[in-house]
């Protein structure tokens, strides 16, 4: 099959590398570019945990004082190992979506042992600082990088897949669809999308591109990616 993988190039090698070895052709069409927004610099001797739902969060830290014991929650697997990799030794991670992100902290942690640091998007999907406050939490939430969107498709890979058509694109946040939805339109797409099958991460990703007629919409979480596939061959 012929898939689209729309995230940035950081955040989706392992994904692209897998389906890769399974025979897939990957075509890589990031839709927005991470950059990094400068923050305070932060001591994490004053947090009894810190929170990470993207890899680009750890990246971009701005540690004075490191502390490998410190509690360290991560959102799924590729953020763990990014974790492990700056030097974190004390990591929870959960099943890939944020509302197990919480489930695990609030099942771990006792909100009255120290404040928490949620390091994050200047965009978020779904507000995890504020489900822990509002049960009692204190966090302190820092955005250290941000996502703006990519505004050109170079004509060799337009070329191609006005030639072979995708038979699946991946989306993976709410910003993403929309500059998506607008490079269909900038460079008349159209006709090739509607080929194919659309694959979001959330209802509420999914609800941005709904005005577009795909084969087929599926919503899944991460990590099923591979698994998704079988249910369109």
């Amino acid at each position: 099959m012929h898939i689209v993988i729309t995230r940035p190039k950081e955040d989706s090698l392992y994904l692209i590398e897998n389906l890769i070895k399974l025979g897939h052709v990957v075509t890589h069409l990031p839709v927005i570019k991470i950059e990094k927004l400068e923050t305070k610099k932060i001591n994490l001797l004053n947090y009894q945990a810190v929170i990470f739902t993207s890899s680009n969060a750890i990246k971009f830290m701005n540690i004075e004082k490191f502390n490998s014991k410190i509690k360290c929650f991560c959102v799924g697997k590729a953020t763990e190992l990014t974790a492990r990799q700056v030097g974190f030794i004390n990591i929870f991670t959960s099943e890939g979506t944020v509302e197990s992100l919480i489930e695990l902290i609030m099942r771990t942690l006792d909100s009255k042992s120290g404040k928490l640091l949620y390091l994050s998007s200047e965009f978020i999907s779904k507000d995890l600082d504020q489900d822990l406050i509002s049960a009692g939490y204190s966090v302190d939430r820092i955005s250290n990088y941000t996502s703006l969107p990519i505004e050109e498709i170079d004509k060799k890979t337009l070329n191609f897949l006005a030639k072979n058509p995708p038979d699946a694109i991946f989306i993976y946040s709410s910003r993403s669809a929309k500059n998506l939805f607008n490079l269909i339109n900038k460079y008349s797409l159209l006709n090739v999308v509607t080929q194919s099958n659309l694959m979001c991460i959330s209802e509420k990703v999914l609800s941005v591109l709904k005005q577009i007629k795909w084969k087929k919409v599926f919503v899944f979480s991460p990590g099923e990616e591979e698994f998704l596939l079988n249910k369109i061959r």
